[in-house]
C-alpha cells in the first residue's frame, strides 16, 4: 500500500554538531580561569612523557617541555656565539691578507703576493689567478696566458662566488694536475659590479667540504672584491685607449 505525500520520509539531522578536539582546545584557550574553577582536573590528567614513556601529571609535562624550550635557546645561543668566534676569526685573517696587499709596492708583485697570502693566511691547497685586458706591461705576464673565451664568459656569468663540487670546469687547467680537487670555488674579479670582469680566481681544495653550494659567500665576495681593488692598479688607466 502506498503511504501518501505527506508520510514520506526524510533523513534525521542531527542538530547538534559533534564536539571536536579543535573545539575543546579552542574552549580551555578562551576559558583561562577553568583549571581554577576545575583544579582537581589538572591533578587527574595523565600525560605519557616522550622520554620516559612513564605517565606524568599536567605539571610535569609542561615543566619538560620548558626545559627542552630552554635547552633549545642555551643550544642556539651557543651556536649564535661560535659563529660569531669564527666569522672574528676570518676578519682577522681578511684583515692580515689585505695589509699584505697594500704593503706591494711594484704593481707587478701583486699576483703572487695576492695568491701566496691565500694559501698561508686561508690554509688553501691550490689556488690560481687568471686575467685579462691589462695594462700592455703586464700583457704577457704568466697570470694572462691560458685564458680561453670560455674562461672568460664563464667568468662574467658568475654574479657572485661560485661554490660547490669539481664539475670539470675548462678552468681546471690552471691548477696542479697531480692534486686531486673535490671542491672549488669561482669568485670573479671586477672593478665595479656593473662592469665586465677582467679576472678570474680559483680556489680549490681536496675537502668536498670545504666549498658547499649552500655556504654562505659574504667574505668570498669580500676576497674578490678586495682582489679586484687591488689587481685594477694592473689594468689601462682610465679612459685610455
Amino acid at each position: 500500500m502506498l503511504k501518501p505525500a505527506f508520510f514520506k520520509e526524510t533523513p534525521f539531522v542531527n542538530p547538534i554538531a559533534p564536539v571536536t578536539e579543535g573545539d575543546i582546545a579552542e574552549f580551555l584557550l578562551q576559558s583561562p580561569d577553568f583549571f581554577e574553577r576545575h583544579a582537581e582536573v589538572l591533578v587527574q590528567v595523565q600525560l605519557t612523557s616522550p622520554h620516559s614513556q612513564r605517565a606524568v601529571s599536567l605539571q610535569e609535562r609542561q615543566a619538560e617541555l620548558l626545559r627542552e624550550k630552554i635547552r633549545h635557546l642555551e643550544h642556539k645561543a651557543a651556536d649564535m656565539i661560535r659563529h660569531g668566534r669564527d666569522n672574528a676569526h676570518i676578519d682577522g685573517l681578511l684583515q692580515h691578507w689585505t695589509r699584505r696587499l697594500l704593503a706591494v709596492p711594484d704593481a707587478a708583485d701583486l699576483p703572487k703576493v695576492l695568491l701566496t697570502g691565500l694559501l698561508a693566511d686561508f690554509a688553501l691547497p691550490q689556488v690560481a689567478l687568471r686575467l685579462w685586458d691589462l695594462s700592455p706591461a703586464h700583457a704577457e705576464a704568466a697570470f694572462c696566458q691560458s685564458v680561453s673565451p670560455e674562461a672568460r664568459a664563464l667568468a662574467d656569468s658568475l654574479q657572485q662566488p661560485y661554490c660547490g663540487p669539481n664539475r670539470g670546469f675548462e678552468v681546471m687547467q690552471w691548477l696542479a694536475p697531480a692534486q686531486p680537487v673535490a671542491s672549488l670555488a669561482l669568485l670573479p674579479l671586477r672593478v665595479a659590479a656593473s662592469q665586465p670582469c677582467f679576472g678570474l680566481m680559483l680556489l680549490a681544495s681536496d675537502d668536498p667540504l670545504r666549498f658547499q653550494n649552500d655556504m654562505g659567500t659574504d667574505f668570498l665576495q669580500r676576497i674578490a672584491e678586495l682582489a679586484a681593488a687591488a689587481l685594477s692598479r694592473l689594468r689601462p688607466p682610465t679612459g685610455a685607449a
